[in-house]
C-alpha cells in the first residue's frame, strides 16, 4: 500500500466514539506514514482542561500527558495560539522556555515535536502533535499530510467525540454529516482549497449536486484521493475517474 492509500486508511478509519475518544485510524500507521515515531490528539473540554483522546502508545502518550499537566510545552503553545509550533530541535530551545517540561522530556526520547491546532474560526479545539526520537524538520510533504489529518480530526471531533466539550453536538443533529467519511473529506478539502470547514462542506455539497451523485460517494473519492480541489474549486478527479 503506498503512502497516499495509507494515508487514506487512517483518514477513512477515523471515527468519534461518543464517549471522550477516538476509534480506529491506527496511530502506529499514521506515525509512519508522516515519518515520525508517534502522534497524538488531545482535546479541549468544557472545565478548560486537555484531555488525551488519541494516541500511539509509549512516548507520546506519556509527552502528551506531561505538558497539559505541567502546562507548558509547544502542544499547549499551539492550542492557545491556534498556531503550528514546530520544534526540530528540542536541544536547542532555551531551558527557560519550558523550564518544566524540557529536563522531563530528554528522559522520554523526545528531541523534535510538531504541534498542529484543531480550531473552528477563532475558537481552539485542541491540539494534534507528532514527534521524533530524532531532531530534524518535517519535509513539505510531510507538513502538507499533517495539516490534512488536523483538519479532518477537527471536522471529526465535534460530532461527538468529546462529552461535554462547547463543539460537541447532540446526536441526530446534522443529519447524515455524522458519517465519518464526509468529515474526513470535509477536512481534506478545507487544506487543499484553503477553505473554512463549512465552506469546504458547502463544496463537497456543491460537487455531489452538480454530479447528481451520493455525497457519501464523492466523500470516498476525495479521501481516497481520486478527486481533489487543489487546484480548482470545481474538483478535479483522476482520468481514470472523470466523468463523462
Amino acid at each position: 500500500m503506498g503512502q497516499d492509500a495509507q494515508l487514506a486508511a487512517v483518514l477513512a478509519a477515523l471515527v468519534p466514539s461518543g464517549s471522550g475518544e477516538l476509534v480506529g485510524g491506527d496511530p502506529l500507521l499514521c506515525a509512519r506514514v508522516l515519518g515520525v515515531d508517534g502522534v497524538a490528539v488531545s482535546v479541549l473540554t468544557d472545565t478548560d482542561r486537555f484531555e488525551r483522546v488519541w494516541s500511539s502508545p509509549g512516548a507520546s502518550s506519556l509527552l502528551e500527558d506531561l505538558q497539559f499537566m505541567v502546562g507548558e510545552g509547544p502542544g499547549a503553545d499551539s492550542a492557545r495560539s491556534r498556531s503550528l509550533v514546530p520544534v526540530p530541535d528540542l536541544a536547542a530551545v532555551p531551558a527557560g522556555r519550558w523550564p518544566l517540561l524540557l529536563p522531563a522530556v530528554q528522559e522520554l526520547g523526545v528531541r523534535a515535536v510538531f504541534c498542529f491546532p484543531l480550531r473552528i474560526g477563532g475558537a481552539s479545539l485542541g491540539v494534534f502533535t507528532a514527534q521524533r526520537s530524532s531532531p530534524g524538520p518535517l519535509t513539505l510533504a510531510q507538513t502538507d499530510d499533517a495539516l490534512i489529518l488536523a483538519a479532518t480530526l477537527t471536522a471529526v471531533l465535534p460530532r461527538g467525540a468529546v462529552p461535554g466539550h462547547p463543539f460537541t453536538q447532540q446526536e441526530g443533529t446534522g443529519g447524515g454529516l455524522h458519517r465519518a467519511a464526509i468529515h474526513q473529506a470535509t477536512g481534506m478539502i478545507s487544506v487543499q482549497a484553503s477553505l473554512p470547514l463549512d465552506q469546504a462542506l458547502a463544496l463537497l455539497r456543491a460537487h455531489a449536486y452538480r454530479r447528481e451523485r451520493p455525497l457519501e460517494d464523492v466523500a470516498d473519492e476525495v479521501v481516497t484521493r481520486r478527486l481533489h480541489f487543489r487546484d480548482t474549486y470545481e474538483g478535479t478527479a483522476l482520468p481514470s475517474q472523470t466523468e463523462g
